[in-house]
């Protein structure tokens, strides 16, 4: 990521309706550092997807306890050695559904195989990052995107397929419906190299909307 003062200068500059949501989300929640354990993010990626938050929350605990059983807290997350040799039963008893165990394995076999460069991400761009990760059954495209996001802290992605980012798109520039991913696009044009800040605080509006106008 950026330094946050170069990058919110730009954005203020750049476009006068994410400067007003800027000014009144406030400071950028978007962490600097790279995540260490880009595989633990793909696995908490998988389990995460379309499920209530609270829910994945407490499938992902359980998830973890069973490689640390003893441990009290969140636990921790296997190594996809680890994973490939758990039990089915096991994963069954944590929550996880077939079908996700189904994907886990799968990443765990890709993680092990040297089919997912992990470790290399730094080193090329977002669309090849994109096109090794989705090689694992059950990553498509935006669980790819959030990756890049959160876990690399790449500072110009654009998720135009995530739905909390298209009712920001709605709320900020008042439009009558959801745009269109070539809208949001066209849009997010004046706000390169900066655009996963940018939906960081168009993600912020519809809170903002919630609390009348607190950040």
């Amino acid at each position: 990521m950026p330094n946050y003062a170069q990058a919110l200068r730009h954005l203020k500059k750049s476009d006068p309706v994410l400067r007003s949501v800027i000014e009144r989300v406030g400071r950028c929640g978007l962490h600097l550092e790279c995540e260490r354990n880009q595989f633990g993010a793909l696995v908490d990626a998988i389990i995460y997807q379309q499920l209530a938050y609270k829910a994945a929350q407490t499938i992902a605990r359980r998830f973890r306890q069973i490689y640390s059983p003893r441990v009290e807290g969140p636990g921790q997350l296997p190594t996809p050695h680890e994973l490939k040799r758990t039990p089915v039963d096991k994963l069954r008893r944590a929550g996880l559904s077939r079908q996700k165990i189904g994907y886990l394995r799968d990443l765990a076999r890709k993680a092990s195989d040297g089919t997912l460069t992990l470790g290399k991400f730094t080193r090329v761009s977002d669309e090849a990052v994109i096109e090794n990760v989705t090689q694992v059954k059950g990553i498509g495209r935006w669980t790819a995107e959030m990756f890049l996001i959160f876990s690399l802290r790449r500072p110009d992605v654009l998720p135009v397929d995530d739905l909390g980012l298209q009712y920001g798109f709605k709320e900020a520039y008042r439009m009558r419906a959801l745009p269109s991913a070539t809208k949001m696009q066209k849009l997010g044009e004046a706000w390169r190299p900066y655009r996963s800040i940018a939906t960081w605080y168009l993600w912020k509006v519809r809170r903002l909307q919630t609390k009348g106008g607190g950040a």
